[in-house]
């Protein structure tokens, strides 16, 4: 019987592409700088029976009829945002993700764009590196504190609460504002605030988000929200992308109506606003809310284990799709 063949759109950790090796015939695309084409992809279907996929990965209704004999789609993303889970259940195709395992990752990331936005890091460095050095008390590039502000959680989920226990350090006042609100108890153990989104946005410093995307809170934050922030205030994103209304963002730092923003997250990722790379008081970064060697080679472990677990006939660790498993 024939090994099945396995395609995986980037490199994933080595020890995890040795197990998956010993089980089937694997092809790995080299490339670890870009996102794969929709042609490419497209292609690489075309000769694989399972298909290892990264979060960027849009696996969308024309790659999954690319190949009316693909059987298996392994995401290394933890929900299903660039992967049509209908039309792979329609065709039979199994869908497997990873359990929430980013969370203190996602959480130092959000941390580090506050601090870098906030007090200048990114953009002392750039100078630095050019040659300016103003002096240690030029106020060239003096930013805002940290230590003692108000920290806004529009979302205070398992990220959320994490971000809430790094303010803590900094001796900051942690609100937050979520459909659900936290119980008693749970609001004093991570010693937040309950607030509506309205007062948040008006009472926070550092305003950092952390909800699901979904319909409701797609441009969750646009031109009214912008509005109601301190001049004074940054907004923090490593949720996804299109929470910020990209277009209304751009208005309010041009506007001056806030202060700066860190962004790991983009509303059209890759592709990011012009407007916002040429902005000083704008920090970015490649979506890294997961890049930590130990995490991601879990993360490929994870995945490697769904694919093995369903080769042999077992459930798998985590499935979007079970509906297909029963069939």
């Amino acid at each position: 019987m024939s090994r099945p063949r396995v395609f995986v759109t980037q490199p994933i950790a080595e020890s995890a592409l040795q197990r998956l090796r010993a089980v089937a015939e694997v092809e790995v695309n080299p490339d670890s700088s870009k996102v794969l084409d929709k042609a490419k992809l497209i292609e690489a279907v075309k000769r694989c029976d399972i298909l290892l996929s990264l979060l960027h990965d849009t696996v969308d209704r024309d790659v999954l009829a690319a190949n009316p004999d693909l059987k298996f789609v392994a995401s290394m993303n933890i929900t299903q945002d660039r992967i049509d889970l209908a039309e792979a259940t329609r065709r039979g195709i199994l869908v497997t993700n990873i359990p929430a395992i980013v969370t203190d990752a996602t959480a130092d990331i959000a941390f580090g764009l506050l601090l870098a936005v906030a007090r200048n890091i990114a953009l002392g460095d750039r100078l630095f590196r050019q040659g300016v050095y103003p002096g240690s008390q030029s106020n060239h590039l003096a930013g805002a504190a940290v230590a003692g502000k108000t920290l806004g959680l529009v979302g205070c989920g398992r990220i959320g609460q994490a971000v809430a226990r790094r303010a803590q350090g900094f001796g900051m006042t942690v609100i937050y504002a979520d459909p659900v609100r936290l119980s008693a108890a749970d609001e004093a153990k991570h010693n937040v605030s309950y607030r509506s989104l309205e007062d948040l946005l008006r009472e926070s410093d550092f305003v950092s988000l952390h909800p699901q995307l979904s319909p409701s809170t797609r441009h969750l934050m646009s031109t009214r929200q912008f509005a109601l922030m301190k001049p004074t205030a940054f907004v923090i994103n490593t949720s996804r992308g299109p929470v910020i209304d990209e277009a209304a963002l751009v208005r309010a730092l041009k506007d001056k109506a806030i202060a700066g923003a860190g962004l790991d997250v983009y509303e059209h990722e890759p592709q990011v606003s012009p407007d916002l790379v040429a902005m000083t008081n704008v920090v970015l970064t490649p979506h890294l809310g997961s890049a930590v060697f130990e995490l991601r080679e879990g993360m490929a472990h994870v995945v490697v284990d769904n694919i093995i677990a369903v080769l042999e006939g077992r459930p798998p660790v985590s499935c979007l799709n079970p509906e297909v498993l029963k069939k």
